[in-house]
C-alpha cells in the first residue's frame, strides 16, 4: 500500500512501511522559506506520531539537498526571524532547531540522502538523522560564517557526537565546503556511495527486517546515554531491555530467527517510545 501527500514543499510517501521524505523547491534549491520549516516540523510531527513507520528517508529533489536558508524568502517579513527563534524555555528547540533535531525524536531510523549542495541549514537538517549517506561530489558546508552568524539550527549536538573538536571548529569558523569523500574521513557522513538513493534504501531494508521495537529503544538508548552517566546508561538499558521482553514483536522476531526455512511473521506495530 502506498500512501502519498504532497505540499508546495514537503512531499511525504510511505510504503512497505519506509516514509520517503522529499524537500520540494527544487527551483529554489531546496533553500528554506518559512512555509518550508513549517512543513518540516509538521512532518516530522507525523512520523511521529505514526507507528507503523519503520525507517524514514530524507531527500531533496533536483540538484541538491539543500543550499541552507532562503534569506530573501525570509527576511521579507520582520516577524519571521522572532518566528524562527522564539521559544518559551531556553532548553527547548525553537522553530529553527526543530527542523535538526526534531528527526532524532522519531522512534525509526531517519536516513539523510545528501547530493549536491548541503549547505547551512540544510546540513543542520541532515545532521538530524540517524544516518547519512553522501554522493562523491556532494558540497557540504556549515555556511552560517559567510554571514557573520553561528550554527544555531541544533546541529551541534550531532557535530559533537561525530567530530573531533578542532575539525568542527574550523568548518564551522571558516565556512569552506569539502566534498563526501572529505566528510567520510572527518566522520560526518555514514557512507558515500555513487547511488546514495540506493544505498539508503538498501539500509532501511535491512533494519526493517529488525524489531522495531528493538530498532526504536536502540535509538532511544543511544541518543540518551552516548553523553549521559554510566549509571543512567545501565539503568535504561535494563528498563528498555524488559519491556522489549515483554512486547510481541521480540517474539516474532525470536521465532522468525529460529525458522528461516518458514515464511516470516510481520511485526505489529512497535510500542510507544
Amino acid at each position: 500500500m502506498i500512501n502519498e501527500k504532497t505540499d508546495e514543499c514537503i512531499n511525504l510517501r510511505i510504503e512497505n512501511n519506509i516514509a520517503y521524505v522529499s524537500l520540494n523547491r527544487a527551483e529554489k534549491h531546496n533553500a528554506l522559506d518559512m512555509t518550508m520549516f513549517y512543513a518540516i516540523r509538521e512532518t516530522i510531527n507525523n512520523l511521529k506520531r505514526d507507528r507503523s513507520i519503520r525507517a524514514v528517508i530524507v531527500e531533496g529533489k533536483g540538484e541538491g539537498f539543500c543550499s541552507g536558508l532562503d534569506i530573501k524568502a525570509v527576511m521579507k517579513s520582520a516577524k519571521a526571524p522572532l518566528k524562527l527563534l522564539f521559544k518559551w524555555l531556553p532548553w527547548q528547540a525553537n522553530l529553527a532547531q526543530y527542523v535538526s533535531v526534531g528527526w532524532r525524536r522519531i522512534p525509526a531510523p531517519v536516513i539523510m540522502v545528501i547530493h549536491g549542495r548541503c549547505w547551512g541549514g540544510g546540513l543542520q537538517i541532515a545532521l538530524g538523522g540517524d544516518f547519512r549517506i553522501a554522493s562523491p561530489d556532494a558540497s557540504i558546508a556549515v555556511m552560517e560564517a559567510r554571514w557573520g552568524l553561528i550554527p544555531d539550527m541544533g546541529g551541534t549536538l550531532a557535530l559533537r557526537e561525530l567530530l573531533s573538536l578542532d575539525v568542527a571548529k574550523e568548518l564551522a569558523m571558516t565556512g569552506e565546503s569539502i566534498n563526501g569523500e572529505q566528510a567520510l574521513n572527518f566522520g560526518l557522513v555514514t557512507h558515500v556511495d555513487d547511488n546514495p538513493s540506493e544505498k539508503a534504501l538498501q539500509l532501511a531494508q535491512l533494519i526493517c527486517q529488525q524489531s522495531p521495537d528493538s530498532v526504536a529503544a536502540t535509538k532511544k538508548l543511544y541518543n540518551k546515554s552516548w553523553w549521559s552517566k554510566p549509571s543512567f546508561a545501565l539503568a535504561r538499558e535494563s528498563y528498555y531491555q524488559i519491556k522489549i521482553l515483554l512486547g510481541q514483536n521480540r517474539k516474532i522476531k525470536t521465532y522468525n530467527q529460529l525458522h528461516q526455512d518458514e515464511k516470516s511473521k510481520e511485526f505489529t506495530k512497535r510500542q510507544n517510545w
